[in-house]
């Protein structure tokens, strides 16, 4: 960063690593959930239910069929708990970047 920047632009940076690190944690908690209503069989006819494994769903869809185990579940922890860990550590990367 340079010395030109001044205080305000640290914290304008220090405030968008914090919004990537949220963003990051908030999108692996929607997966998280995901994997849970998946492996707890959670009603699918259930609007929150059905609302969260559509968005977990979306979220990971480039680790679909990664990892391709005989079961249903095993591959949606092993897939999906992958992508959640890539938002995580991307996530955190990309905030520890911003704060430099």
């Amino acid at each position: 960063m340079t010395a030109a920047m001044g205080r305000g632009g640290r914290r304008a940076l220090n405030t968008l690593a914090g919004l990537v690190t949220l963003t990051a944690g908030l999108v692996a908690l929607v997966i998280v959930i995901g994997i849970a209503f998946v492996v707890l069989e959670a009603n699918k006819d259930n609007a929150i239910v059905n609302a969260i494994n559509d968005a977990a769903s979306w979220l990971t869809q480039p680790f679909h069929n990664m990892f391709n185990p005989e079961k249903h579940k095993t591959e949606i922890v092993v897939n999906w708990g992958l992508a959640a860990l890539v938002y995580v550590i991307a996530g955190n990367v990309v905030a520890r970047l911003l704060r430099r």
